[in-house]
């Protein structure tokens, strides 16, 4: 598929045609990962971060954030009740939090994996090579890290350094998590302010260029304590090429994205089930998708991760989510995946690696 290609479907509106191109993302994706839904248990560890993004309500000078950090044995239980509900794998998610440090994630990783069969996916950020070779050799399965944008000036623009003489190259750093020897997966938001067409369209192509196995988006959702939570005229492109942050233009991205990529996983995101409730997550899971991450971070903290507002779930327990998420992948005729559900573009790259090795 052509960068030209990319283009037209994204600009696409006749519902015909679209219509075509929901049926080719369900298909491919019948065909390269099957019908099973593999269920992630996420858990926000931490709504401290370093950093002053533009667009996120976790941003370190959010004063109105009621600030938190989970002890390492409340985010053990959590994983003890992933196992529970059947799940294969837990993600740890958290701010650029550098109070909780190389060695206390080793320590929950090492007790997680002694202690339960999951799966443990990190979302934690920019962090050092040295942290992130330690957490793997403690039994750190997957990471991921989104590059949101494959604009440089825009990701520049949204992503302030940590200090002024750092720069941030999230696409070395992935380069670093693949050797490393995790399962890498990336992803970006649609209809940032300034992001074009033809931004979009590159996003979509460096799905597949950077070789990923795991691709995660969702639409632009602002949140009014950030500076583009009231942006100005003079943070969009121009009209006819700013790309909408819409429910529809996010389907269409899941759904290019499966056909470039027809073995990774694709998750649901939380964003398409906050903008659209009802049926968000469903429609996703019928345009591509084939993972969803149930919330299972307790009631107390989950309030306050606020990236957004309005967050699906966010008022809900863990069984309560579970409950409703169990049902919609009921209602669709689908089944729930067993065990920890790697994408097929992996175990493929692994086998290949491993074949290399003895030669």
């Amino acid at each position: 598929m052509t960068h030209q290609d990319i283009l037209h479907w994204l600009t696409c509106e006749d519902d015909g045609e679209l219509e075509t191109l929901w049926r080719r993302a369900d298909e491919t994706r019948a065909a390269s990962v099957g019908d099973e839904i593999y269920l992630r248990g996420l858990v926000e560890v931490s709504n401290y971060c370093c950093r002053l993004c533009t667009y996120c309500g976790l941003r370190a000078d959010n004063s109105s954030l009621y600030r938190y950090r989970m002890d390492a044995d409340e985010v053990v239980d959590c994983a003890r009740q992933a196992v529970s509900f059947g799940y294969g794998t837990v993600v740890l998610q958290a701010g650029e939090d550098f109070h909780l440090s190389g060695e206390w994630f080793e320590d929950v990783i090492s007790r997680i994996k002694s202690e339960t069969p999951v799966a443990v996916t990190l979302s934690l950020g920019e962090r050092k090579p040295a942290e992130l070779e330690r957490w793997k050799k403690a039994g750190a399965d997957r990471y991921l890290l989104r590059f949101e944008t494959s604009n440089r000036n825009l990701f520049d623009k949204i992503h302030p350094p940590r200090t002024p003489n750092e720069y941030s190259d999230r696409m070395d750093l992935l380069r670093t998590l693949s050797e490393i020897g995790y399962e890498v997966g990336s992803g970006v938001m649609i209809g940032i302010p300034g992001q074009t067409w033809a931004d979009l369209a590159n996003d979509i192509l460096a799905f597949s260029g950077w070789d990923l196995d795991m691709v995660g988006v969702g639409p632009f959702i602002p949140h009014p304590a950030t500076p583009l939570g009231n942006p100005s005229p003079s943070d969009f492109a121009a009209p006819t090429e700013q790309v909408p942050a819409t429910e529809l233009m996010t389907y269409k991205t899941l759904a290019l994205t499966r056909l470039l990529c027809p073995t990774v996983n694709l998750p649901a995101t939380t964003a398409l089930a906050t903008i659209n409730p009802k049926q968000g997550r469903e429609l996703a899971l019928k345009r591509g998708a084939n993972i969803i991450m149930p919330n299972i971070t307790p009631l107390k903290y989950r309030t306050r991760y606020e990236i957004y507002p309005g967050k699906a779930a966010k008022n809900e327990t863990a069984e309560e989510t579970n409950g409703k998420v169990v049902g919609q992948v009921s209602r669709m005729g689908r089944t729930i995946g067993s065990g920890r559900g790697d994408s097929p573009h992996y175990r493929k790259n692994k086998v290949l690696n491993a074949h290399l090795k003895e030669l």
